[in-house]
């Protein structure tokens, strides 16, 4: 699996943006309403590796050559799922060596307690522990590990963090809505249509949806899309499947779920401004539900990532697979390849929170991302780490 970037110098602004965030990071405690504004020296932000020593951050001298022979990790522990990227650079982009994906439920019962269940810790100590291994096994020597919305919301996220640094060796980051949003929009700068006005892009979480709105220069196509306004509704596809049911789901259930989160999007400040100024818009998803549908509307005998990244959807297919899933039983949503088990009781409230979405963001098309915020990663570090400097990418476009 190999990503190859439209230009090695479109990733500048945002991976700029980015790198400020992350090295301002805003660690989120308890239930959202406070906040540690954590300032760390470079020394002591430095990744630590899987036995727990820390790993020098990547130096250059004036003149000195960028070093383009790291190995290079991502991972993102998030309410529901544990993913891991190992990659490469390659030329204007990376080459992905391994990866890891397990569904580990970390934000189970989150929402009703407050805190993080042991078994759900469990879970996701254990496939951390993979994810550890595979870092030791391809030698990796530069990593960004975060956290998310379970752990930002959770009154004993911290002390979980502290309890995988001591089992797994693995230094995980509670990262703020902000930095997740931004990372997101980093990994999926490629799937862009730049002779539209305007990007509204989405990520559906286990816990929470960041939303970001992406502003395309009409002057010059070619520059870096700016975000201009971003949200994070408190609500993802756990949250909302606990909170109104997830197995069976009547149309009427379904419409409770779109109403609870319409309810949410109607506070974004940028709505007004992207129904005056954006003419020609179209939506960009990066989620376990957006995938899915794609993966039903092609119906694919099992999940192709290469089939599905990058594909178009119009408005009238992303009707046909919402009416098809809505006349799904419980027992027909587990049974398709595309879904399964695992995902058969999350996937309508993650159809719930897209669409809406798109009602709050009417258009005609959506281009469904299978990359996201381990991307925006990888991106971060390498542009960081200036792998990509001998054609361009040092410079502001």
């Amino acid at each position: 699996m190999e990503f190859f970037l439209a230009t090695a110098a479109e990733l500048v602004t945002l991976a700029d943006e980015v790198a400020k965030c992350l090295w301002r990071r805003k660690i989120a405690t308890g239930h959202g309403q406070g906040s540690i504004l954590v300032d760390r020296s470079l020394e002591a932000q430095a990744p630590r590796s899987s036995e727990g020593a820390h790993l020098p951050v990547p130096q250059f001298r004036q003149g000195e050559q960028p070093r383009r022979h790291h190995t290079y990790a991502a991972l993102d522990l998030g309410t529901n799922n544990c993913r891991l990227l190992v990659a490469r650079p390659t030329g204007e982009g990376f080459r992905v060596i391994d990866a890891f994906s397990r569904i580990v439920r970390l934000g189970e019962g989150l929402g009703a307690s407050g805190s993080l269940h042991v078994n759900a810790m469990g879970r996701a100590v254990d496939a951390l522990a993979v994810c550890a291994q595979k870092m030791r096994d391809r030698r990796v020597d530069r990593a960004r590990l975060i956290a998310t919305e379970a752990c930002r919301a959770a009154d004993n996220g911290l002390l979980f963090v502290e309890r995988v640094l001591k089992e797994t060796g693995l230094d995980l980051e509670i990262v703020d809505r902000e930095t997740e949003a931004r990372l997101a929009a980093a990994g999926c700068i490629p799937l862009i249509d730049r002779n539209l006005d305007g990007v509204v892009l989405f990520d559906i979480g286990g816990g929470s949806s960041e939303i970001v709105w992406l502003d395309i220069d009409p002057a010059d196509r070619n520059r870096q899309p700016k975000v201009r306004g971003w949200t994070s509704l408190p609500v993802g596809v756990v949250t909302l499947s606990e909170r109104h049911g997830g197995v069976r789901v009547t149309r009427e259930s379904f419409e409770r779920m779109v109403d609870d989160v319409s309810t949410m999007l109607a506070s974004f400040s940028h709505r007004e401004a992207i129904a005056k100024r954006v003419k020609h818009l179209h939506l960009l998803g990066t989620s376990g539900t957006v995938t899915t549908m794609a993966g039903i509307h092609l119906e694919l005998p099992r999940y192709d990532r290469r089939r599905v990244d990058g594909l178009w959807m119009s408005r009238g297919e992303i009707d046909e697979v919402l009416e098809r899933l809505l006349d799904m039983t419980y027992e027909e949503r587990v049974a398709n390849a595309c879904i399964g088990p695992e995902r058969a009781d999350l996937v309508m409230a993650g159809c719930a929170i897209f669409e809406a979405i798109r009602r709050a963001f009417p258009c005609e098309r959506l281009r469904v991302a299978d990359r996201g915020l381990r991307e925006g990663l990888l991106v971060q570090m390498m542009q960081e780490d200036r792998v990509w400097r001998h054609n361009g990418a040092g410079r502001n476009p």
